[in-house]
This record gives structure tokens, sequence and C-alpha cells, in this order.
């Protein structure tokens, strides 16, 4: 029986397993965003989380222990450099999965992992959330008040065209 065991194998042996989650890991981490099906980018954000959180206190133990992982120089490299610089006040959910529907071939739902804080449109939406007024259909007191005043205006305004009307009238 299988009680507590719950990790997706994803149809893979273990030693597949590993070597596909860190080049997907190191993909990841260099490109920032990358497209694949709902259960790996799962699986992955289990994988890269922890790496992400090891990456904010530089050491030479925690280099090590995500080299064991990435297996990349150039991972190592972005993932201490550029990738903590822009996540390491966050506590945590480094990572976003946005779906993006189903595969033509087999049906599989896909989706695109992205690291957060590297998604420019994301950031520059959330920014501008300028606060809103609350208006009640019941009207204030200006709208009222100011009503009045434009009706006023507006008849002022036909009044003079109704007698020029009129003095053309005469006229002929």
């Amino acid at each position: 029986m299988r009680h507590g065991k719950k990790f997706n194998h994803l149809g893979r042996t273990a030693s597949h397993r590993k070597a596909m989650l860190s080049n997907m890991a190191n993909s990841l981490i260099l490109h920032k965003r990358i497209s694949t099906t709902l259960a790996k980018a799962k699986e992955l954000k289990k994988y890269v989380e922890p790496l992400i959180t090891r990456a904010k206190e530089d050491t030479t133990h925690n280099r090590r222990v995500a080299f064991s992982y990435l297996q990349s120089k150039e991972g190592i490299k972005a993932l201490f450099g550029e990738v903590v610089e822009k996540i390491g006040n966050r506590a945590g959910g480094y990572t976003r999965i946005i779906k993006t529907g189903f595969r033509l071939g087999d049906n599989a739902e896909m989706c695109i992992i992205e690291l957060v804080d590297f998604n420019e449109l994301m950031l520059k939406e959330a920014k501008p959330a300028k606060k809103t007024t609350r208006r009640s259909r019941r009207g204030s007191g200006k709208a009222e008040s100011a009503a009045p005043a434009a009706k006023a205006e507006a008849t002022k305004a036909e009044e003079p065209k109704a007698e020029e009307n009129n003095e053309e009238k005469s006229a002929e």
C-alpha cells in the first residue's frame, strides 16, 4: 500500500524524473518562464521553491546543495545572482502557474510556469491600481443643486432663439 506517498511519479523512473526536474528547474531559472504540462509544473514548483529559499542566504553550503539539484554552473550563478536579487524580500510563493489550455495531440492540460517578480506585464497592472470613489444611485447634494442650474441655463439659451424666430416671422 502507498499510504502517505503522494508525489506524482510522472510515469518515469526515479533517475529519469530527477534529471527531468533538474533540467526544467535550470530552464526556469535561466529563462524565467517555461511552458509545460500542469502535472510537471506542479512538481517543478515543489522542486524549485526550496532552492530559491536556500539561495536567499549565500553560503558555500547552500551553493553546493543547490548545485547537487541543478548540476549547472550557469543556473547557480543566475539563481544566487539576479533571481535572489528580485525575489529575496518575498516570504514564499516564488512561482506562478498560468493555465493555457489543452495540447492538441493528447489533450494534456498545458500551462506556463514563471518566476513571479520577472513578469513586467503583471507588475505594471498591479502598480496603477487607483483608488476609486463610490457613487450612490440616489445622487448627492452637489449633483441635485447643479442639475437645476444647468436646466435654467438651457432654458435661457432657448428663449432668445424663440424670440429671433418670432421676429423673422413678423418681418416676412
